[in-house]
């Protein structure tokens, strides 16, 4: 779910891998659609969520408040609990 959600992140925003392992909650707006991505050099956008997207949000949101996992900082994290960096993700997005 994960590694699927991230895929269809990167493929519907344009996110480089940097702002996606970076992602906050506090970031993410599910109501009005929309992720506030802070890029290189402090810049900040705001990016519209694709309807696609939404759902995998939803689902990922509940299944990490079910487990009890790191709700409250970044949204993507490895095997091991810890957070996620961009090679990492791209291993993981090579597999798919």
């Amino acid at each position: 779910m994960r590694n699927e959600l991230m895929f269809k992140l990167l493929a519907t925003t344009g996110m480089r891998r940097q702002e996606l392992v970076d992602l906050t909650w506090e970031q993410v707006n599910l109501e009005s659609q929309t992720i506030l991505v802070r890029g290189k050099g402090r810049k900040e956008r705001l990016l519209p969520l694709h309807p696609i997207v939404l759902p995998l949000f939803q689902d990922y949101k509940e299944t990490l408040l079910e487990q009890q996992k790191h709700y409250s900082e970044q949204i993507f994290y490895n095997q091991k609990n810890k957070p996620l960096n961009p090679r990492e993700s791209q291993k993981y997005l090579k597999r798919l």
